[in-house]
This record gives structure tokens, sequence and C-alpha cells, in this order.
């Protein structure tokens, strides 16, 4: 009777190993990367943002994992993709550490490394930039093989790119070699300024459901800007459909790991280009039927240096020793829900030179650490302005008006209410709060102040939360050779600008 008892638990052992063996899909999968560009979280209707209609992202998330703290390695588009394709935060990267640079040869990224394990390697729209890969000896941009060549005859808006993204995917498709494992970026330019103003209006969309983040006034001049950006992600999200038609179609939609996200936050002020939430917490959802199971929400603090090590997994491609980051296949392998991974407990992010906004081109060096209740953010040179220098030369020898250097602020309409309603008694504080200069910590509680209003540095009850998450800082970025923690980081400020450089006065 024992002996019987013993074989049938053997049984049962081995077969459940098997099955756990076998959970993973035999072939391997396609990769999908679709990257909105400037898109903070949380605008998708999933979220519950009533302004928006994303069914795309939707059908991701339901059929998927939808991600509730995933967070870009930058609140700027350069260096955060260059981080998503290494696996390495932005300091780690020298050169593609700020923005507008070159994109040194050393650094592996995944789609090489993919196609060096027999994937089918491409990408349309935005890719890594804008800077120069060329200059650093790459044969191709980081993304892969350029597939941009269809073009619609007229984009919806003024603002809206003409690369016909679907298509072009569609024509990636039909030069894959047949059984050929694909990996592809989907780098949608939506929905990055500019954009044609009133478009979000016409196309439907109701001012009244727009929540405005506290951090700008709620006017009817902020809603209409909103729902203009919201009119350029459902563009955004109309091609992604499109996309998973077609792999739907080829029969190639379940064994593709799907990940939606944005490089980094909204192009509106105190967002896009700053360590505050808006600026780096992204929407992200992932699907893959055949291995993870769909229907969840997860709360676990993820970072755009997980990407990589994740698609290298999947693939069975060997992981670099350059990678920082940690591969999600736990916790999509997972079929858990809210926080999994008890390890997760803290991510980074950080900037350098984002425009050219400063006197001699020089950055405003910010690292963040987010936990799951605070955002601690080291402003390393605080006597520099935030957004850029107040004003600039128009001409040589010749100064513009005060409030025209504000460039780390992409030109909109909410940056030209603010600037024209800033003796406002009431509206006035909003502009302080986009450019004025910072201290050099800052400490906010994300659960009760998403929008990072009420700094916490200083206050008694906050003290010990300060100096352990300093502490905390400080030490891993000296584990992951920091330059700014190590020496100073002035090598930061030597790393050549491919994009138009502006002059500006000497900081007093």
């Amino acid at each position: 009777m024992h002996k019987l008892i013993s074989l049938v638990l053997l049984f049962v052992f081995v077969i459940g190993n098997v099955t756990t063996a076998i959970a993973k899909p035999a072939r391997r999968p396609n990769i999908l990367l679709a990257i909105s560009d400037d898109q903070s979280y949380p605008h998708a209707s999933i979220y519950g943002c009533r302004s928006i209609s994303t069914p795309s992202f939707d059908r991701i998330a339901r059929e998927g994992v939808l991600f509730n703290n995933a967070f870009a390695a930058s609140p700027g588009c350069s260096p955060s993709r260059a981080a998503l394709l290494t696996g390495r935060y932005p300091w780690q990267l020298q050169h593609a550490g700020t923005h507008g640079s070159a994109f040194p040869k050393e650094y592996q990224v995944y789609p090489d490394a993919l196609e060096q394990v027999g994937y089918f390697v491409g990408y349309t729209g935005k890719g890594w930039g804008p800077g120069s890969w060329q200059d650093s000896g790459r044969p191709r941009n980081p993304a892969g093989t350029s597939f941009n060549s269809i073009k619609t005859k007229m984009a919806p808006t003024e603002g809206i790119n003409t690369k016909d993204y679907a298509a072009n995917f569609g024509e990636f498709l039909k030069q894959r070699p047949e059984g050929q494992p694909f990996c592809f970026w989907y780098g949608g330019h939506e929905p990055h300024r500019r954009f044609e103003a009133g478009t979000g209006a016409r196309d439907g969309l109701d001012a009244s459901t727009v929540e405005v983040p506290k951090f700008l006034p709620d006017t009817p001049e902020i809603r209409d800007d909103l729902l203009d950006y919201f009119r350029e992600i459902q563009h955004f999200d109309l091609h992604l459909g499109r996309i998973l038609k077609m792999l739907e179609d080829a029969g190639e939609l379940d064994n593709t790991l799907i990940v939606v996200t944005g490089d980094n936050g909204m192009a509106f002020p105190r967002a896009k280009a700053n360590g505050y939430e808006f600026g780096i917490h992204v929407p992200m959802a992932i699907r893959w039927p055949k291995a993870v199971p769909g229907g969840r929400t997860v709360d676990d603090l993820v970072s755009f240096v997980d990407l990589a090590p994740t698609f290298l997994e999947v693939a069975s491609a060997k992981e670099s020793k350059q990678i920082t980051g940690k591969s999600l296949t736990d916790i999509l392998l997972s079929s858990g829900e809210g926080q999994g991974e008890v390890e997760r407990t803290a991510i980074y992010s950080s900037r350098e030179r984002h425009s050219s906004s400063r006197y001699n081109n020089l950055a405003y060096p910010q690292r963040m650490l987010r936990t799951a209740d605070y955002l601690y953010i080291r402003n390393f040179r605080p006597n520099r302005w935030p957004a850029g220098a107040p004003q600039k030369y128009d001409a040589p020898g010749i100064l513009g008006p005060m409030h025209g250097g504000y460039h780390d602020i992409d030109a909109c309409p909410s940056l030209t209410f603010l600037i024209e309603n800033r003796s406002d008694k009431v509206l006035g504080k909003y502009l302080n709060w986009a450019v004025d200069k910072r201290p050099a910590e800052e400490l906010f509680d994300i659960r009760n102040d998403p929008a990072c209003l009420n700094n916490l540095v200083g206050k008694a009850e906050f003290k010990k939360t300060q100096q352990n998450l300093r502490t905390e800082m400080e030490n891993y970025l000296r584990k992951t050779g920091d330059p700014r923690i190590l020496d100073g980081g002035d090598i930061f400020e030597t790393y050549k600008r491919y994009s138009k450089i502006r002059q500006f006065p000497p900081p007093e």
C-alpha cells in the first residue's frame, strides 16, 4: 500500500514538473514593442481616463497584464529609449544618457542580440532618437532596420505624422522569411507636439470629462490642449489596432509578446523633462497568451531597464553582462495580481540635458527614486533653472523677452497661457511651479500628492524617510557607477549635442 502511494506521488510530481517545463511555448515568440511619444500614466481608457478611448491598448491589458507602476528610465525620449534598448540606466550609457547626443557602439541593444539568434528585426516610426547613431559607428538605428517608406496622402491633423505605421508593419511581415520569428518596434511620433489646436473637440472628445492635473490650472484653454493631446494618443492606438489585426490574420497574434507603453510623460509644463510623476510614470500593458495568464493587474514597480532582459529571456538569447535591469518573466508567467515580487521595492530614473535651454548647453541633472509610497528627487545643480533660463539671445548680442527661454518645456498653448497669466493672483503660481528654481532635495507622498506639489523635505515627521531614501539612492548610484555621485558628473556636460544649440547669457 505504502509503495503504491509512493508511486502515485512520484507520478504526480513528474507530471507536475513536465507541465511546468512545457508551460512556455516550444516556438520562440515574436516580440512587438509599441511605444508612443510623450504619454503619461494614466492616459488610457482602461485606467479610468474618461476623456479618451484606447480600445487597442485596453485589449492588450484585458487579455494580458496591466501595469499600474511602470516607469521610464528618463523623462526625456532619447535617454529613455536608450535605457529600454540596453537594459541599463541612462547614467550607465555615457553619451546616450543625455538628450540629442550619440549612442556608443559598445552597448548592446536587444534588437541586435535577437537578430544574432535568428530573429527578423525592424522598426517603423520613431526608433531611438534624437541623436546620432551614425557617429558612433552603428550601421542602423538601434531599434532595427527602418520600415518607413509608406506614407498616407494626408495626415488627419497637422500635428500627426504622415507615416503609415501599420502599412509599414505589413511590409515588414511580407519581407520576413517564412517561419522566422520577428522583433518589431512600432514607435509612434504621437502624441509628441505640436498638436493642431481644436482637433480633440472637433473629433468629439468632451472637455467636461477632462481631469486636469493639479499642477495645471483648470481652464478652458488647458482642457482644450489636453483634448488635442488625447486625440493624438487615439491615433497611436488606431495604428496599434491595425497591427493587431494583421497579426491575427497572419496567425501570429497569440505567439507574439506585445508590450505597449510610452517613452516618457506628456509634453506639458511640469511633466515631460521633469522628474515628477507625470514625467516618468507611463502606461504599460503586456500580452502573450501562449504563456502569460491574462486578465491581471499588477502593482509591481517596473522599469524600462527590465524590458531588454525580458525580451532576451523569452527569445532564449544570452543576456549581456552589461544589463542592470531584471526580467519581468516571473511577473508575467505567474497568475498573481497586485504586488507579486517583494524585492521590487524601488525604481530609478534620471535626466541630464534635455533641450538646449541654458548657458553653454548645460544640463539640469536629476536622479529619482520611486517607491510604492514616495518619490525622492535629487537635483544636483539647484542653482540652474529647471525648465531653462528665462531669457535667451534672439540674435548675437540681442536679448529676447523674459520667459522666452523655457525650452525644456515644449512650445504649446499651455505654456503660453501660463506665461500670459503669470501676474494673475490665482493663476500665477502655475508658471512658478513649472519654471522656478528647486531645492537640492524633494520628497513627495505619491499616494496623497501625485501632482508632486507638497515637498516634504525638512518636515520633522518625514526626516527619517528622507534620510533613508537619500542613503538608498546614494548607495545604488555608487553601485551602478553614476558619475554624478562618483565625481560630480561634469563629463555629461561634454557630450556633443546634434540638435540646435541656443545662446543664453552667462548665469549670474
